[in-house]
């Protein structure tokens, strides 16, 4: 039986990343990015799909783990009736080639211990050709990808797979190395692991000081945002949504999709969180991969690109993989690159005016673009969209896509006003209010009292929980309010938020997906913004509650199966976490991020806390 998506540790090298399971096995690494093939395919398959396993014979071994406070450096202890011995698993920031490092180390009398690698290129499926090169290293090849092992331990080829057994006493290390490198290149050579592992530990420590977040959930912040670091691939500065593709919304179903790659409806988030954490050479890259990848005609804007801004992200299915407990089907890309959501302006454009008023540099390369975009987005605001949730089903008026037109308008008209951007304000105004104005009058019901998932529907959606956090309307307007109070009567289960209304099982909870967990701290930011702090407060901490052991959160909580479900770790979470707790922490000082004073039509008399 697979491991628990919680089960799972995360490592990385700002250029890929490994999970660890508890059981010491690294089960899944595409190398040498994360969009790249995988060559350990376990997690969603079986150990002949790839895995790297250090563990102790005993299987009734004690196992505990965490992090070294503020690294990315994972310490397993496996504690036996004889011994005690501490793996240690990490990838150092990468410097040419990439590294996968195990240190083992005993600390109390001996402990027997087995390791099992097997490496199956091609997301599980390529053997690759094996070679011993001396006593303690090995070489596998296969087409274009090249792995090699360095080990102080003893090993053996066996059933193509390469194996060894051996005993560690108290005070002994022994030190494991895997290298990747294109098969025509030399061979990488040996590192020393306690040099890098010392060399690690002080670039993570150094990091994590920089964070600007304090108050009481001080430590729970800097988790994610290493976390979120750990998911920038750092030549380009791009940040993938996960580290996995495939892990299911719902096990046992269909909804499993491939989250390795960069989404435009990311933007803010991501800028305000970075921003929020002190990070500005980070929220900088992260900018400049945003103007990039958006780069060329308007009409062919994307809504995710590759971590270099890759554009053909063809979706296929991987028949040879059974799926994370047998959820099938395992799919590579994503077909919905090429949807229409008219969302991703209104982040684009937001999202460069945060980075103007965070002081990102105040070159106007992008404005031209920018003006570009508002021109076709007042060609196609009034057509119908996939929305923020990718459906593949038909298009459809989608409230929160044409408030998000409103905003990608505010936003250049505030920019332009700010900095003396030219532009065509008068001819903006008009459209901004003509988008307000349709979005109030179809996208309002009266009878519910809320806002709608689309416009004649009476259907909700969570992300309506953003009006107020983008100025679209004060947080105290009555429309805000009823919205707020829908959402909790009909998108709440067990105190957490669906993202729309889904069909239930007899049991009342959702079927198909778990509870979204951004969407649930949506909804304490809007809890902070109506003054409900108290709310606010007990929410975010039951979404502290659902992290891991080692602080990570996935996309998805299932409510029914108390489990987490959906890619892994998953940064529209913790994005949403970072930027609540600095809602939280500073909610009594005067901040416009998100939620800049509002016009045109949405009057806010107030400062609002910066929002997520």
């Amino acid at each position: 039986m697979s491991a628990r998506i919680e089960d799972y540790a995360m490592i990385g090298d700002l250029g890929s990343a490994a999970l660890v399971g508890r059981d010491g096995s690294i089960d899944w690494l595409c190398w040498p990015r994360f969009d790249s093939d995988a060559c350990f395919a376990a997690l969603l398959g079986t150990p002949e799909n790839g895995r790297w396993q250090i563990a102790p014979n005993d299987k009734n071994a004690k196992v505990t783990r965490r992090y070294r406070p503020n690294t990315l450096i994972l310490e397993t202890r496996f504690e036996t009736a004889d011994g005690a011995a501490t793996l240690i698993d990490f990838m150092p920031p990468r410097e040419g080639n990439s590294h996968l490092l195990r240190l083992l180390i005993g600390e109390r009398g001996e402990v027997e211990l087995h390791g099992e690698l097997i490496i199956r290129f091609g997301y599980g499926a390529t053997v690759p050709w094996v070679t011993r090169i001396d006593d303690h290293t090995m070489r596998a090849v296969a087409g274009p990808d090249m792995v090699v092992l360095h080990s102080s331990a003893p090993f053996r080829g066996e059933h193509f797979r390469t194996v060894g057994d051996f005993t560690i006493k108290a005070g002994e290390k022994k030190s494991f190395g895997l290298s990747y490198s294109l098969s025509h290149e030399e061979l990488p050579e040996a590192v020393d692991v306690e040099e890098r592992l010392a060399a690690t530990e002080r670039f993570w420590t150094a990091w994590a000081a920089e964070n600007k977040i304090d108050g009481p959930w001080q430590a729970s912040v800097v988790r994610s945002l290493i976390t979120l670091k750990a998911l920038t691939f750092a030549p380009t500065g791009g940040m993938v949504a996960a580290a996995t593709t495939s892990l299911p919304e719902c096990v046992g179903g269909m909804r499993n999709w491939d989250y390795r790659y960069c989404w435009l409806r990311d933007a803010t988030l991501t800028l305000l969180a970075l921003m929020n954490g002190g990070y500005y050479e980070e929220a900088q890259m992260w900018r400049e991969w945003l103007l990039r990848a958006a780069a060329g005609s308007p009409s062919q804007i994307q809504i995710m690109y590759g971590i270099r801004g890759d554009r053909r992200l063809t979706e296929w299915e991987v028949p040879w993989l059974t799926g994370y407990e047998k959820s099938q089907p395992v799919r590579i890309g994503n077909a919905a690159h090429q949807q229409l959501q008219l969302d991703i302006f209104g982040e684009v454009m937001y999202a460069l005016h945060q980075a103007r008023q965070g002081g990102l540099g105040k070159n106007e390369t992008g404005w031209d673009l920018q003006r570009e975009l508002l021109a076709h987005l007042e060609k196609i605001w009034r057509e119908p969209d996939e929305g923020i949730w990718e459906v593949r089903s038909d298009r459809e008026h989608f409230t929160y896509s044409k408030a998000m037109a409103w905003l990608a308008f505010d936003r250049g008209i505030k920019s332009a006003e700010m900095y003396g951007l030219p532009g065509p304000l008068d001819r903006w105004r008009e459209i901004r209010a003509a988008i307000h104005s349709d979005v109030c009058a179809h996208g309002f019901n009266t009878a519910l009292n809320s806002f709608t998932r689309a416009y004649g529907s009476t259907n909700l959606d969570a992300s309506l929980l953003l009006l107020p956090a983008i100025g679209f309307l004060p947080a105290q307007d009555p429309r805000v309010k009823g919205t707020v109070e829908a959402i909790e009567r009909g998108l709440v289960v067990d105190g957490l938020v669906l993202r729309y209304n889904s069909a239930r099982a007899t049991d009342g909870l959702p079927a198909g997906e778990g509870v979204f967990l951004a969407c649930s701290f949506w909804l304490a930011d809007a809890y902070l913004m109506l003054g409900r702090r108290d709310d606010a407060v007990r929410l975010f901490e039951r979404l502290l509650a659902l992290r891991n052991d080692l602080g990570l959160l996935s996309e998805q909580y299932d409510p029914r199966a108390k489990r987490l479900v959906g890619n892994f770790p998953q940064a529209f979470s913790h994005l949403a976490l970072v930027n609540t707790a600095s809602n939280l922490s500073h909610d009594q000082k005067p901040a416009e991020q998100r939620s800049d004073r509002a016009t045109a039509g949405a009057v806010d008399t107030h400062e609002m806390p910066a929002e997520a």
